[in-house]
């Protein structure tokens, strides 16, 4: 994050490590790895840095920074490394947090439970 609030570059190195995550993708592919493994592999190494930490950067990514995400994300589908491009970046994000709540509430016993407010009944 820079002085200004800024994610750009961090965004500019997150894509340009992700694209460079495609020539192995490739290199695989080449070698007889199947669809259905390739997107297990790309879920785990592509989207997993697109989306680390997505609580902490979201509100300071601006319009072009969120643009180039989802160009980069229709790029992966067009090269058929993921499949369910029915959601933006900014719904993937949304969806992690509300899974950290989902699997947060219920646990008594979770580490993150004890910083949550108390429920409200009414």
């Amino acid at each position: 994050m820079t002085n200004h609030f800024s994610i750009s570059e961090h965004v500019t190195d997150i894509i340009s490590k992700c694209a460079q995550s495609f020539y192995a993708l490739k290199v695989l592919r080449c070698h007889g790895m199947g669809d259905d493994a390739l997107m297990i592999t790309f879920r785990s190494v592509v989207l997993a840095k697109i989306l680390y930490a997505p609580p902490a950067w979201p509100g300071f990514a601006n319009s072009s920074d969120k643009q180039r995400l989802e160009a980069f994300m229709r790029r992966c589908v067009r090269l058929n490394f993921y499949r369910q491009y029915d959601s933006t970046v900014d719904q993937l994000v949304a969806d992690l947090g509300d899974g950290l709540f989902a699997a947060v509430l219920p646990n008594n016993q979770h580490v993150l439970r004890c910083i949550l407010p108390e429920r409200n009944t009414h």
